[in-house]
């Protein structure tokens, strides 16, 4: 079963890390996603760009309006997610739970709708 995990991140806490620490923290994370690569739970993990570089849309009164920046009016961003194979929701928490970003940010995992993204990516367009 494919797991999405949504990692929220305070950019500040990084920015308050010295150049060592945040290189450590890195390192430390690219070896627990190793981990999870190695032990096939590893699907696919793409970092963003910061928040600031974010377009928002919404549709009002039938217009689309266009903001800078992200939706939420928060310290916490997404900052990127990560596609998991586990068993359950319980092992998907259990694996993500021990990952070093956990210091920095915030983890929302979501079990994906493999079927209905089945039927969507297979669908004919009219």
């Amino acid at each position: 079963m494919k797991f999405l995990c949504l990692s929220y991140l305070d950019e500040q806490k990084l920015d308050l890390m010295s150049e060592s620490e945040r290189e450590t923290f890195i390192k430390e994370c690219f070896a627990y996603d190793n981990i999870l690569r190695k032990n096939g739970n590893f699907v696919r993990l793409e970092a963003l760009q910061s928040a600031q570089n974010a377009k928002t849309l919404r549709c009002r009164n039938g217009k689309v309006s266009i903001t800078d920046g992200p939706y939420a009016e928060t310290k916490e961003q997404i900052g990127g997610i990560l596609l998991l194979d586990a068993n359950d929701l319980n092992r998907a928490t259990e694996l993500m739970s021990k990952h070093p970003g956990i210091r920095v940010a915030t983890f929302e995992i979501r079990p994906l709708d493999e079927e209905s993204t089945a039927n969507v990516n297979t669908a004919e367009i009219p």
